[in-house]
């Protein structure tokens, strides 16, 4: 279980802050994670502001909201540098989505953390195919804390990683939920893959 660094409330200004990267494929619990650490700092009182990515409107427009319908406010946001522009005198910073948001977004995360802000950083490491996602790898590695989640595989009940698209689309980016994409194992994974060739 990820322990958040203590900070206390007066000394945000006089160090620089942080970059936390909680990565894993669909249904792994990445949004339910997000959402779990910025209703803590609510709890301790600090000034969290939560940003996502504009298309993404599958369950609300300005909410957060994981599959298993736990949702937090947040801005919708169009670009990675909007973020910055709105993240203000906040001591956290909350970002769902982000495979979606332009390159920039590795930048925005490094000025916001050398501000002094506690950045929190939710995404897909790997698209459907299983390769990298976006901007996800280069935010793995400049985050202080990384924190990898698993879904359970929908054929096998193993701990899944991968992200399986069930339609035949091939566009990087499709939203989707349950009925779209399924978790599973690398074994599981790989014989999709192999049988969608066929």
């Amino acid at each position: 279980m990820f322990i958040e660094p203590h900070l206390g409330r007066g000394s945000r200004r006089e160090q620089a802050g942080w970059i936390e990267v909680i990565a894993g494929c669909m249904f792994s619990g990445k949004t339910e994670e997000l959402i779990r650490r910025l209703n803590r700092a609510i709890i301790a009182k600090q000034h969290v502001e939560i940003f996502k990515p504009v298309i993404d409107r599958r369950y609300h427009q300005e909410q957060v909201v994981s599959h298993n319908e736990t949702a937090i406010r947040c801005t919708p946001v169009n670009f990675a540098n909007d973020i910055l522009l709105l993240a203000g005198n906040c001591d956290v910073v909350g970002i769902d989505e982000a495979q979606f948001f332009d390159d920039a977004i590795v930048e925005v995360c490094n000025n916001l953390a050398n501000q002094g802000k506690r950045v929190i950083v939710a995404g897909l490491d790997m698209d459907y195919e299983g390769k990298p996602f976006g901007s996800m790898p280069q935010l793995l590695a400049v985050a202080e804390f990384v924190t990898k989640v698993h879904a359970i595989c929908a054929q096998t009940g193993e701990l899944a990683s991968f992200s399986f698209r069930l339609s035949d689309n091939d566009a990087q980016v499709m939203l989707g939920e349950k009925g779209e994409y399924e978790a599973r194992s690398r074994t599981a994974f790989l014989q999709g893959m192999k049988e969608r060739k066929k």
